[in-house]
């Protein structure tokens, strides 16, 4: 592993930050069910870190729905709406590397393909909104990811060198979008995302409280 000067970090949000993939599993589950049908994993897993248009053509087309992706997206955040309140929480490790994050003075932001209105709720919720200095959504560029769009608009907003920004991701449509700008990506992914490929990245953490992220930000 290669050692470089971190100067900004874009952070992931569903999956990294929040237990929001746990959250739409069971949702989604909840929304094939009233149709008769089953959320099969590896529809799942194609899913993940895409931005929501793209993710819902995925699960239209491979259960054959007749929805459009805007009638879904509306169903499943009317259900989501139900557990949000009590079910939204903050992911392991990540106190800690906020607090390292902004003990070294860096600039940060969320890169996220979730929606502008759905991530800044969400991050508000937690209290991790005012720990960012921003938030860039899949709303906001031409392409959301697996392209590098996003990370490109993040670096060009912490005005640093993208080779230069650390990219912490836990999906592989994400670890790509952050290897395919150039960024410097650790992939730490979870139990939704662990089958994924994970390539380019420097390395794959265990989660946010892997000692060689720690030191990597100390």
């Amino acid at each position: 592993m290669e050692e470089t000067t971190i100067l900004a970090v874009a952070l992931d949000m569903d999956g990294l930050l929040l237990n929001t993939e746990d959250l739409y599993e069971e949702v989604t589950k909840e929304l094939l069910a009233k149709r008769g049908k089953v959320f099969k994993d590896e529809v799942r897993q194609r899913m993940i870190g895409l931005p929501a248009p793209k993710a819902y053509e995925v699960l239209i087309e491979s259960e054959m729905l007749e929805e459009s992706w805007e009638q879904l997206h509306e169903e499943t955040e009317s259900i989501f709406e139900g557990i949000l309140e009590t079910r939204l929480q903050r992911l392991p490790g990540v106190d800690n590397t906020l607090r390292a994050i902004e003990k070294k003075g860096l600039p940060r932001c969320v890169a996220t393909s979730s929606t502008k209105a759905f991530a800044y709720k969400a991050l508000r919720m937690v209290g991790i909104l005012e720990q960012l200095d921003f938030v860039v959504t899949a709303e906001e560029v031409a392409r959301g990811k697996p392209h590098p769009d996003i990370y490109y608009e993040a670096a060009k907003r912490m005005q640093v060198p993208i080779e230069r920004m650390l990219v912490l991701e836990d999906s592989e449509n994400g670890t790509k979008a952050g290897v395919q700008a150039g960024a410097y990506v650790v992939s730490v992914p979870n139990r939704h995302t662990k089958q994924g490929n994970f390539h380019g990245a420097q390395w794959i953490a265990e989660s946010l409280l892997d000692p060689r992220l720690q030191r990597l930000l100390g």
